[in-house]
């Protein structure tokens, strides 16, 4: 019997999944399993996951259904209930539905691959679910306070409960600040396309390590000045290959994830984008 797992989102015709699941099935022989992605939005969910068989391994969740999916689950994952977002359901032999994040575990694994344990200054820019995630990573890499720059101050307290939820302190900033950030060790950007455009030429002489979760168009202004100026930078592809690494293991049960693969393939998908 064929395994199926899929990506659902809306809209969901951009998601990079297919490419990277496809990849690791190839390299590691599992011809018998299909992965394919799914418009599904927050209305349609319960539907979709009611209509799915034995057959089912996993599903990966883009947005806007890492929140929604929640009261679906028999089951939740700790990190997942403390940033209140699952990107991945795993379906057990008898139906049972659990929910976890590979996000956060693919943050902190792409950091380490490039030499970042530990950071003395950390900051985030950002303030929605992949800024939760990002928080919950620096919980073990950040040995002070993390100074988080958003740009809706009506969101100072979801993000102290987020910040409590995951163990890491913070300290909110207005984001008309957001380019004393560029002074630390480490910047994890995790906003919209084009929202840090204007903070590229602030960016200092030697800055440290960013992390900018876009992937499309890359490099964005922000990621091409920090290179320019002699700092490292990790993009979305990164984060993207870590936690599908992750969520082929837990829906496979094979493990090493053959990490290399799952680069390559996505750097050939955006290359032809």
């Amino acid at each position: 019997m064929s395994r199926h797992a899929a990506v659902l989102g809306s809209p969901i015709a951009h998601s990079l999944s297919p490419v990277l699941h496809r990849a690791a099935y190839a390299a590691l022989g599992l011809t018998d399993w299909i992965y394919d992605a799914h418009e599904v939005d927050e209305a349609s969910l319960p539907d979709f996951l009611s209509g799915l068989d034995a057959s089912w391994a996993g599903l990966s969740l883009t947005m806007p259904l890492k929140r929604a999916v929640i009261p679906l689950l028999d089951e939740v994952s700790a990190t997942a209930r403390a940033v209140e977002a699952v990107n991945t359901v795993l379906f057990a032999q008898d139906g049972a539905r659990t929910g976890t994040n590979t996000d956060v575990p693919g943050l902190v694994n792409a950091l380490a691959e490039r030499g970042v344990r530990q950071a003395s200054a950390a900051s985030v820019l950002g303030a929605g679910a992949t800024a939760s995630s990002a928080l919950s990573a620096l919980s073990g890499i950040a040995k002070g306070e993390v100074e988080i720059y958003i740009r809706n101050r009506a969101r100072d307290a979801e993000v102290h409960a987020i910040a409590e939820a995951v163990g890491t302190a913070v300290r909110i900033r207005d984001w008309a600040e957001a380019p004393a950030a560029f002074e630390g060790d480490l910047v994890i950007s995790t906003t919209p396309a084009g929202a840090t455009d204007t903070l590229a030429p602030s960016v200092p002489t030697n800055p440290g390590t960013l992390f900018d979760v876009l992937y499309h168009p890359w490099p964005t202004p922000l990621a091409a000045a920090w290179a320019e100026h002699g700092g490292a930078v990790l993009g979305g592809l990164d984060l993207l290959v870590h936690q599908a690494v992750l969520q082929v293991e837990l829906m496979t049960g094979r493990a090493p994830a053959p990490l290399a693969e799952l680069r390559a393939a996505g750097e050939a998908a955006l290359g032809g984008r």
